[in-house]
């Protein structure tokens, strides 16, 4: 069971294993879970001390200390130690009033008070996503929905061709000006092998076309999409980057990795038709995918400086009903330290610190490895162990400025080559400006190594792991990526767990689904793709109605 959290906790580096409880945070909410999901939402309070039976009876002698509402008939799971589980809470004001048995709660009572039969549901604190990206994921549940299953249906190019070209008949694409797809894996689709230009141009050659990688790394495009972008056979790689080539010539072929796909990103948010209601549209909807999974705060956790003000705008006009937390992209926006970083919500959305980026993704080949992965893909060299996003020296400028600032930096590294880096750099930016309590994060840290979390617990970081990756890519990097020796140990929480160390868990959606219930369970039983049909944790993977 997680203990309670320091009131000033961030969500990217909350104490305990699994996702964690936003209750000991600020007033939150509180979910009802039933038969394997969510089963309703129910507007609590915050705090979920244990209130003593001397404590409630004192709340009785107080005539205007009646409960608003209480909930009966319920198994609470209370994340308290102290009182793990109870029968009924009452809340008041917003905020909880008490937990307990039954009969104490009841004599909570007045003549106003709603009294609720939960019949026997299981009611737990609201969770908080450590990182993902909630932006992101208002855009992936507006466009075209391209993943594989068990949680789209995409697994083939054809497929995908079919959800684009459907998705650039709505009105949303006219008014766009693109058509737009998200969340398609290479790995899953039945060719093996991303979609080209000329699959996408036979959608459209006259609308620029984006299909948005899985992993948020890569994609692809179609031909208008490239010409706007003014990528042609004489463009070069861009620095952390890859355009990939037609075989035989340096045409592109319509797959961008790293900095290229950034680049296409660009090229989108200055010509795609968003306005600002759009913008909030965006904001709601990733809002509503975390909501109805149980999430009380999100992370935006690579914010750019638009993204930032959609969610400045919501928070301004009251439209954000959970906490969001945000993390400015560090090194497109170096000078994020000075937008105004504190330590409290204002209006559910606080400026928590900097994100930087140091690799691409393990299951797309981009992740920056110290070995040579396990079987190389097409056209790379028996040696070819990926790439950084940074050079030494671009990291240690960003890391030593967000010491400096004393703002947190949470740090996305999935190669151990790439962890490497960051530790380096973080050990130089302490040596230089002392450890504080900064609480500096390894986001995913996908290969990290046992030296590594050593070199983590010494400079006092945490490492927010992505158990997830187990189950979609667990049998890919078992056999393609990193071999039965490397895979097995993907997102070492034990490890982490036995060094006294704290760790969270996290989506990072719209990579996965902002399933809390999922992930926790993916933690626990370490279960690959291949075997979820025939699994007890089936009931995980349903749609929630």
């Amino acid at each position: 069971m997680a203990r309670p959290l320091h009131p000033s906790a961030c969500p990217c580096c909350n104490p305990g294993l699994m996702l964690l409880s936003e209750a000991f945070l600020m007033p939150r909410r509180m979910f009802l879970l039933g038969a394997g999901s969510f089963a309703a939402a129910v507007v609590l309070g915050g705090k979920t001390e244990a209130a003593t039976p001397d404590q409630n009876q004192s709340h009785l002698a107080q005539a205007n200390r009646f409960a608003d509402a209480i909930y009966l008939n319920a198994t609470v799971i209370t994340v308290n130690d102290n009182q793990p589980t109870a029968e009924a809470v009452a809340v008041k004001n917003g905020r909880i009033l008490a937990v307990g048995d039954r009969r104490t709660i009841e004599a909570l009572k007045g003549s106003t008070t709603q009294v609720f039969d939960l019949q026997g549901k299981t009611m737990v604190p609201g969770f908080i996503d450590p990182h993902g990206h909630l932006f992101m994921q208002g855009i992936a549940a507006t466009v075209a929905d391209l993943l594989p299953p068990p949680d789209g249906t995409v697994n083939s190019i054809a497929k995908l061709q079919e959800k684009l070209r459907a998705w650039g008949q709505t009105p949303a694409a006219a008014k766009l000006g693109w058509i737009v797809g998200n969340g398609y894996d290479d790995t899953q689709l039945q060719e093996q092998r991303h979609p080209t230009r000329e699959e996408l141009d036979a959608i459209s050659t006259e609308v620029p076309i984006l299909a948005i990688h899985q992993s948020g790394h890569m994609g692809a495009v179609n031909s208008k999409a490239l010409e706007m972008a003014n990528m042609t056979a004489a463009t070069p790689d861009p620095a952390g980057g890859v355009i990939r080539r037609q075989a035989g010539s340096n045409e592109p072929n319509g797959v961008l990795e790293e900095s290229a796909m950034l680049a296409i990103l660009g090229v989108f948010s200055k010509t795609a038709q968003i306005d600002a209601d759009d913008a909030l549209s965006l904001v709601q909807q990733g809002v509503k995918a975390y909501t109805r999974h149980g999430f009380t705060t999100a992370q935006e956790g690579r914010s750019s400086k638009a993204g930032y003000d959609a969610l400045l705008a919501a928070a301004t006009t009251d439209s954000l009903p959970i906490d969001v937390a945000v993390y400015p992209d560090y090194v497109n926006a170096p000078d994020a330290h000075t937008w105004g970083m504190g330590s409290t919500y204002q209006k559910h959305l606080r400026l928590a610190g900097i994100k930087i980026s140091t690799d691409g993704s393990v299951q797309g080949y981009t992740a920056w490895m110290s070995q040579p992965f396990y079987k190389q893909p097409a056209g790379q060299p028996a040696d070819y162990r990926g790439y950084g996003a940074l050079t030494d020296e671009q990291l240690i400028d960003r890391v030593d400025s967000a010491f400096k600032n004393n703002v947190q930096a949470i740090i996305h590294g999935n190669g151990d080559a790439a962890i490497d880096q960051i530790m380096m750099a973080v050990r130089k930016a302490t040596e230089q400006h002392g450890k504080g309590e900064r609480r500096t994060v390894l986001i995913h840290g996908q290969t990290v190594r046992e030296d590594q979390l050593d070199a983590c617990k010494e400079l006092g970081m945490v490492p927010a792991l992505f158990p997830a990756h187990v189950f979609y890519w667990g049998d890919w990097h078992r056999e393609m990526t990193l071999g039965p020796e490397r895979a097995a140990r993907i997102s070492p929480t034990r490890s982490v767990l036995n060094r006294g160390m704290k760790v969270t868990i996290h989506t990072d959606a719209p990579v996965v689904l902002p399933n809390a219930m999922r992930i926790s369970t993916l933690r626990k039983t370490r279960r690959d793709r291949s075997k979820w049909a025939s699994s007890p944790i089936l009931p995980f993977f349903l749609p929630i109605p």
